[in-house]
């Protein structure tokens, strides 16, 4: 996850040509080219589109902006009439440049290299769009829906509508599979995880599949520990994404048995290097290889990771298969 980001200095160089970061994941010259980078580097079996889960808000009218140092800071919704000032449907229009991305690099990619389109799960668009920035614990959202959970519903139901038009317009251009990123999933209780986060899921891929059959879709509900057995049940998702935290005994037993896993290194024993990762990366595999996997980290390359790690990493992998 996060392929192409500050820890490749070619990405740096084209990220100060952008300007902006929402300029960048708006040119699809420069965001083919950054998803394209690391495939050139590295030899990986999939390339992941470069983007950003908010995207979404940013085309539901929502002004959305990256400030270097500060994160995404967003127009907070915190009310009933600010929320219901959003459009019923997200303006397609506006993503045309990530869809025109996605056909630059599917055009670029050998065939036998997969690309991976994404959104970002309601729960967590949500919790951005309420608090207008991300916090430790993104109480506004949560707050909001304890108070107010029909008005907070409504903001659920227009995300999951957007994300089903968003994903099945990453298919049509050229994408193999889809992940849903619920990364702020693991600070809910379990019925709230039940009403946020497991349901929003269900409806994104049914909905997804209505016109897309057979659409490949990834869920990854990070932090979500024990609650995984749950979310692996009632969401039909191709494959689940595993966090480093999991327990990987329960999660071998609990979700790998009903379907494929995805993981799920630490990102921070990739920015450690030497035995320490070589370690690591052997547990994941001896974990997970018996049965069908995909090798990927618990979340994002971080930027301070050295290059010559994830070589060794990689490198580290594809020697057992």
């Amino acid at each position: 996850m996060r392929q192409a980001g500050r820890y490749l200095p070619e990405y740096r160089t084209i990220r100060e040509r952008a300007g902006s970061f929402l300029n960048l994941c708006f040119t699809p010259d420069l965001a083919a080219e950054v998803t394209l980078q690391p495939i050139r580097r590295f030899p990986l079996d999939a390339a992941i589109l470069f983007s950003d889960i908010l995207v979404v808000p940013y085309a539901l009218g929502q002004k959305v902006s990256f400030n270097v140092g500060e994160g995404p800071q967003l127009f907070p919704l915190m009310n009933a009439d600010e929320i219901g000032r959003l459009p019923s449907q997200i303006d397609l229009a506006v993503l045309a440049p990530v869809f025109e991305t996605v056909r630059v690099v599917r055009a670029a990619l050998p065939k036998e290299i997969a690309l991976l389109g994404f959104c970002g799960a309601p729960w967590t668009l949500s919790t951005y769009m309420v608090a207008g920035s991300g916090t430790s614990d993104q109480a506004p959202a949560r707050l909001l829906a304890y108070r107010e959970p029909e008005v907070f519903s409504k903001l659920i139901d227009r995300l999951i509508d957007a994300s089903i038009d968003y994903l099945v317009e990453q298919f049509k251009a050229g994408v193999d599979a889809v992940q849903i990123f619920d990364s702020w999933a693991g600070i809910l209780p379990p019925e709230e995880f039940q009403r946020w986060c497991v349901m929003p899921a269900m409806r994104i891929i049914a909905g997804v599949r209505a016109l897309i059959p057979g659409a490949k879709i990834i869920g990854f509900p990070r932090g979500a520990g024990t609650l995984l057995s749950g979310y692996a049940d009632q969401v039909a998702a191709d494959a689940i994404g595993l966090d480093w935290m999991i327990d990987v005994q329960f999660a071998r037993v609990h979700v790998q048995n009903r379907c494929p896993v995805q993981g799920n290194l630490d990102p921070l024993v990739l920015v450690t290097g030497g035995e320490a990762l070589d370690r690591a990366v052997d547990r994941v595999l001896d974990a997970f290889a018996a049965k069908p996997f995909i090798f990927n980290l618990g979340h994002g390359i971080l930027p301070e990771t050295p290059i010559a790690n994830v070589e060794r990493m990689i490198a580290r992998v594809q020697s057992v298969r």
